[in-house]
C-alpha cells in the first residue's frame, strides 16, 4: 500500500465476496461495486451528518462538504489502514448551541476549532506514547457518565422542537421506533433517515415547510464558508467534547481492528490527530465538528467490504452534492416537528449510550466511588448547572465532565491512601470462580479493616 493507501489489489474476481471472508482496507472489488458501496456510506451518514447543522442552525451543505474533506483527509493520515466516514459530530450540538447565545454563529465555529487542536494534540501524544494513559484517566465508569449527561443535557431542546409540531414530531419517532424493528439489513440501519423522510412527508401535507430560500437558491454555487472567532468563554464548553470524541476514534479502531482481524493499536494515535485536524478545518470553514461514524461500521459490517476505496468514492461524492446550494437549502427545510421526533430518539440514544458502556465493561455500582461519579455529574449535567468566573461560564457538560473526573480520581486517591475502597469497581458476574473468589476475599479483608 502505497504512503497515501490508495493502491488496493483487487479481492479475489473483483465480484464477488466468499464466504467467511471479508474485503480488507488495502482491497477493493471492481470499481462498479466499490462505487456503489461508497455511494451506500454517504446515504448511511446522510441523516445523523445533516441533523447536526439543522439542529444548530449552520449550513447543511457546508458541513456536507467538511464532512467529504475530512473523509478524504483521514483516510490520508491514517495511511488507508482504517476505513471510516468522518460525519457531524452529535457530541458538538450542546455546546454549538450554548456558545450561539453567547458569542454568535463564529463563536460556536472558534469553540470547533479549539476541541480539534487539543483533540489532534492527544492524537499525537497517542501516537508517541501509546493509549493506555487515557484509559486510566478515562475508565469506563468516567467516559460513560460523560457521554451519557452530553445526551441527556439536551433533553430541553428536544422538548422544545417536539412542542412546535406534535403530531409530525409524534409521527416521526413512531416511524422510527417501527422501522428499527421492522426491517433487517441496512433499512433498519437507517431508522433516523426513514422517521425523518416519513415526517417531513407529514409536515408537508400538514403545511409546516416552507420552501422560499430553496426556490432562490441557485442549482450549482459554493457551499457558505465563515471564519470563525475566538472567545475565551467557549473553552469550558467543548473540552468535554474532546473526552468523547477520543471515546468515538478509539472504540471505533477497536471495532474495525475486530472485524477485519487486523492488528491497529498502532494507528490509533494517527486516527485522532486525523480526526483532530479534519474538525479543525471544519471549524475553520463554517462546517460542524467531526468524528468517525457508527452508522458506516453497519453498512461494512452488512457488506463486508472494509476497502478504504469505498470511503474515497464517498467522500468525493459528498464533496460533489456540497456544491448544490439548492440541495443544501432542501436539506435545511426541515421543520422543527420533523426535528423534535427525531432528536428525542437522538439524544435518548446518545445518553443510553453512556450507560452502555457501563454495561459492556461490566460498572459495579456497589462501589461507592462509582455510584458517587455517576450521580454527581449527571445531574449536574442534565439540570444544565452553570457556574460564571469572570468571562468564563461553565455550563452542566463542561462542569458535569468536570465533576466526573474530579470525584471518581479523588474519592480513588482518599480510598487509597486511607485503604478503605472494599468493592471492585468491575462486576465480578462471570469471572473464574478464583478469580471472583480472590476479589471477594480481599473486600473481606478491607472490610474487616474498617470495622
Amino acid at each position: 500500500m502505497s504512503m497515501l493507501g490508495t493502491k488496493w489489489t483487487v479481492h479475489g474476481d473483483g465480484k464477488t465476496i466468499r464466504p467467511g471472508h471479508v474485503v480488507a482496507p488495502g482491497e477493493r472489488l471492481a470499481w462498479p461495486l466499490t462505487i456503489g458501496v461508497g455511494m451506500q456510506h454517504v446515504v448511511a451518514m446522510f441523516g445523523a451528518t445533516f441533523l447536526v447543522p439543522i439542529l444548530t442552525g449552520m449550513p447543511p451543505a457546508t458541513t456536507l462538504f467538511f464532512s467529504g474533506i475530512g473523509t478524504l483527509l483521514f483516510l490520508v493520515i491514517t495511511r488507508g489502514r482504517v476505513p471510516s466516514y468522518l460525519g457531524s459530530s452529535f457530541a458538538f450540538i450542546a455546546p454549538v448551541m450554548a456558545s450561539q447565545q453567547q458569542f454568535g454563529v463564529p463563536g460556536a465555529l472558534g469553540g470547533v476549532v479549539l476541541a480539534g487542536v487539543v483533540l489532534a494534540l492527544i492524537g499525537a501524544i497517542v501516537q508517541r506514547f501509546g493509549a493506555e494513559w487515557i484509559n486510566r484517566l478515562m475508565p469506563p465508569i468516567v467516559t460513560g457518565a460523560i457521554v451519557a449527561l452530553i445526551g441527556l443535557n439536551l433533553a430541553p431542546a428536544a422538548k422544545n422542537n417536539f412542542n412546535a409540531a406534535p403530531v409530525t414530531a409524534l409521527v416521526t419517532l413512531v416511524t422510527i421506533i417501527v422501522v428499527s424493528v421492522l426491517f433487517r439489513g441496512i433499512l433498519g440501519r437507517l431508522s433516523i433517515l426513514v422517521g425523518v423522510v416519513v415526517g417531513y412527508l407529514v409536515a408537508m401535507i400538514r403545511g409546516e415547510v416552507n420552501y422560499d430560500k430553496m426556490d432562490a437558491a441557485a442549482w450549482i454555487g459554493l457551499p457558505q464558508f465563515q471564519l470563525p472567532e475566538f472567545h475565551l468563554g467557549v473553552l469550558g464548553l467543548f473540552v468535554p467534547v474532546v473526552l468523547v470524541l477520543v471515546a468515538e476514534n478509539i472504540g471505533h479502531v477497536k471495532s474495525v481492528a475486530a472485524m477485519t482481524g487486523q492488528n491497529l493499536d498502532g494507528v490509533s494515535g494517527r486516527a485522532l490527530l486525523a480526526d483532530g485536524a479534519a474538525t479543525v478545518l471544519a471549524g475553520m470553514g463554517g462546517g460542524s465538528g467531526t468524528t468517525t461514524y457508527a452508522e458506516n461500521i453497519g453498512v461494512m459490517a452488512a457488506t463486508k467490504v472494509y476497502s478504504t476505496a469505498a470511503y474515497w468514492v464517498a467522500g468525493g461524492f459528498a464533496i460533489l452534492l456540497s456544491f448544490s446550494p439548492k440541495f443544501g437549502e432542501l436539506i435545511a427545510t426541515v421543520p422543527p416537528g420533523v426535528l423534535g421526533g427525531a432528536a428525542t430518539m437522538l439524544y435518548g440514544m446518545i445518553g443510553i449510550l453512556g450507560v452502555k458502556i457501563w454495561v459492556q465493561n461490566k460498572v459495579n455500582f456497589s462501589s461507592p466511588i462509582n455510584l458517587t461519579t455517576a450521580a454527581v455529574s449527571l445531574i449536574i449535567g442534565i439540570a444544565d448547572y452553570t457556574w460564571t468566573v469572570g468571562e468564563l461560564q461553565f455550563t452542566g457538560i463542561a462542569l458535569g465532565s468536570a465533576a466526573a473526573l474530579v470525584i471518581y480520581h479523588g474519592m480513588k486517591a482518599v480510598a487509597k491512601a486511607r485503604d478503605t475502597a472494599a468493592e471492585p469497581e468491575a462486576e465480578t458476574t462471570g469471572l473464574p470462580p478464583a478469580a471472583k473468589a480472590a476479589m471477594n476475599a480481599a473486600a473481606k479483608r478491607q472490610a474487616k479493616k474498617r470495622r
